[in-house]
Formats: structure tokens, C-alpha cells, sequence
């Protein structure tokens, strides 16, 4: 079996997770292909995703005539069939998950985007979603809002893997992994191991490129004498405020605090960095992984950024490389007048309405399809 830049990543210490689900693609062969022949060891989906995979294929259409007889709502529809897609993806990576010392192998399902801010209710739906779908790698997402952060410390004091979503700012990654150790030490408190479960922080990239770029853009416009300056940090916060995640992490996995849990057997709740598609053409296809190579990482890549990559990737130890550089970045941003804390929280805001839109639109889809199909 050759070789490829996916396989390296590997060796430098950092996972490659497909950031895409479909039962075509389990059903084909091609996601075990993949986990076989090209170095995936997880994957990610989100509304938006099971959005078009249900949208754009008849694959479907058996399951919700079925259950649109029976008379399931929308939501209980998508959760039948989300739940299938998701146990039968779990079981494709189930070698992985066993050989990597349950570090790896995740497949991660989302709780409803409608309860980002509902913390009660994040719980109680994640409670069914790991009782319905039943795998040890299952991973939850939760998005990191205010509400979210407590129903991350309850689960995971559960003993739930979760995914933490929509992270953006340097303090709310802070605000996870608090609630991470937080949660080792309710567990540890209790008698229970700390060693079988596990985490990953979701920082989101490229999106915080595009936000920063549109305000560079209008600072452009409005003071010509900078120019030059502006331009030189165009397509540079995303991947600036990713090595300053590292960063906390490297710092905090050096402390005493993470360390005393880690003597237990705890695992490092690895950054995870999402959203690593470009969205500017003139950026290349590979930026935001190129940047971010480094031990315990992972990276969640959509097709055809991972296409890309095995095509003109080169793997070099990146994410930490360069800090004076890259810490200045962020420094030049605020001294232009670039308010990144806004950004980002605006960033998580729209974040958050995205899923719920597609979540929407996605319920919508299904009631329609399931009204065709019956008559």
C-alpha cells in the first residue's frame, strides 16, 4: 500500500478525520477504503452535512416512506436515520478505535442545533443519542456557547465522548478545557477511571479568515497609507489564532493540573481544527492544513480538501513553528483597530444560526419527501 501525505500526518502526530457522512458512503465500501488505504481515523458531521447527503440522493427514500408512515415527525425521521448512518460508521472505524487505544475512531454525531443555548435539554438529547446509537465510539458534539459548557462537564463526568463545537476565541477554548479537567476531576472525586474517555476541541479556521478578511478589506478602503500593512495580514488571523490555541494547550497539558489527571491515564483533549476548506480561491487548497501539523491534533477535512493534500501536500512539524510571527499577527490586527474578540463572537452567533438553518431546512426536506412518497 503506498504511502501519502495523509499517512504522514499520522506519524507526525496528528489524526486525519473525514469531515463528511453519507450511507452511500459507508454502503459503497468507500469509507473503509479510505480507513484502510488512506490514513482516515474519523469523521465529523454536522446538520449542514446530513443536509445534502439526504437532500441530493434518493438513498433515502425507502427509509422515509417507512417512517413517514408510521407517522414520525421530521425530527424523529432525521434521528432514525442519523442514527443509522452513525452506528453503521461506528462499526467501519471500529478497528481503529480498538487498535488506537480508544483515542481515535470517533465518529462524531450532533445534538440539535435548536438547544446551543439549553443546557438541560442538551444533556437529556445526548443521554438518548448515546443509548439509541450504542458504540464506545460514538463522540457527542456540543457547541461551546454558555449553555453548552456545563452540559460538556455533565456528560463528560458521565463518561460521554464529546466533541466541542464552535470554537472560535482563544478564551472560550479556555472555557472547554476547563470544563474538560473539570469533569477528570468529578470523575476521579467519584472513584470512576478517567482513562476511558475522551474529547477533542473543534476550533474553527477557515471562517475566521473570511470575517477578518471583509474588515481588512473595508480598513483598505478607508486608510490607503496602511495599505501595504493590511495586506500583509490578509489570510493570516485564522491560522495566527490557531497556533495560539496550540499554544494554551501545549501550556496547559504542562501543568500540574492536567498532569495529575494524565498520571491516572487520562488523554490530552486534543485540538481539533475544523473548518479547514479555504473559502478564498486565491488561498491555496491546503492552508489551513499545512499550517496546523503538530502532536496531538486532529484535523477534520471535507473531500476535497483531503484530495487535495494527498495530491501537493507536504508535511512538515507546523503548528508550532514560528510563534514571534504568528503571535504578532494577532498584535498588528488589534493595533489596526481589528476588535477580534467581536469577530468571534459573532463568529459562534452565526455559527450556531448556520446549523439551526440547516437543521430547518433539513426537517423541512424530509416532511416534503415524506408527503411525496406516500402519495
Amino acid at each position: 500500500m503506498s504511502q501519502t501525505p495523509l499517512h504522514e500526518l499520522h506519524a507526525h502526530g496528528q489524526s486525519v478525520w473525514l469531515d463528511f457522512l453519507s450511507r452511500d458512503l459507508v454502503d459503497s465500501g468507500e469509507l473503509a477504503r479510505l480507513v484502510a488505504e488512506e490514513g482516515v481515523r474519523g469523521m465529523t458531521s454536522n446538520p449542514t452535512i446530513f443536509q445534502e447527503a439526504i437532500k441530493g440522493s434518493d438513498t433515502y427514500d425507502e427509509d422515509i416512506r417507512r417512517l413517514g408512515a408510521r407517522g414520525l415527525s421530521p425530527e424523529e425521521m432525521f434521528e432514525a436515520i442519523a442514527v443509522d448512518d452513525i452506528s453503521a460508521a461506528c462499526d467501519v472505524l471500529r478497528p481503529i478505535f480498538d487498535e488506537s487505544g480508544m483515542t481515535d475512531g470517533f465518529v462524531s454525531l450532533e445534538v440539535s442545533p435548536r438547544l446551543a443555548h439549553d443546557t438541560e435539554g442538551t444533556v437529556k438529547e445526548a443521554r438518548r443519542l448515546v443509548a439509541a446509537v450504542n458504540r464506545p465510539n460514538l463522540m457527542i458534539k456540543v457547541p461551546a456557547t454558555p449553555a453548552g459548557l456545563p452540559a460538556v462537564e455533565t456528560l463528560i463526568t458521565e463518561g460521554v465522548n464529546v466533541n466541542i463545537t464552535l470554537i472560535f476565541a482563544q478564551a472560550v477554548y479556555r472555557g472547554v478545557v476547563d470544563a474538560f479537567l473539570s469533569a477528570l476531576e468529578n470523575r476521579a472525586s467519584a472513584g470512576e477511571p478517567v482513562d476511558d474517555v475522551a474529547s477533542v476541541a473543534s476550533t474553527f479556521v477557515s471562517r475566521i479568515d473570511t470575517a477578518v478578511d471583509a474588515r481588512l478589506e473595508e480598513l483598505l478602503a478607508e486608510r490607503a497609507d496602511d495599505a501595504d500593512e493590511i495586506r500583509a495580514l490578509l489570510g493570516k488571523a485564522a491560522i495566527a489564532n490557531s497556533k495560539a490555541v496550540y499554544e494554551i494547550f501545549e501550556e496547559i497539558s504542562a501543568s500540574e493540573r492536567y498532569q495529575a489527571l494524565a498520571a491516572d491515564g487520562a488523554q490530552p483533549q486534543r485540538p481539533l481544527w475544523a473548518s479547514t476548506s479555504t473559502k478564498n480561491p486565491e488561498y491555496p487548497a491546503t492552508l489551513y492544513v499545512d499550517e496546523l501539523i503538530g502532536p496531538n491534533t486532529v484535523n477534520t477535512m471535507p473531500s476535497v480538501t483531503m484530495d487535495a493534500f494527498r495530491e501537493q501536500g507536504e508535511v512538515q512539524p507546523t503548528v508550532s513553528s514560528d510563534p514571534d510571527y504568528w503571535g504578532g499577527v494577532l498584535e498588528r490586527l488589534a493595533a489596526l483597530g481589528v476588535d477580534l474578540d467581536a469577530i468571534m463572537d459573532q463568529l459562534q452567533d452565526e455559527g450556531v444560526q448556520k446549523f439551526i438553518d440547516s437543521y430547518d431546512d433539513l426537517l423541512q426536506d424530509l416532511e416534503a419527501k415524506a408527503g411525496a412518497l406516500a402519495s
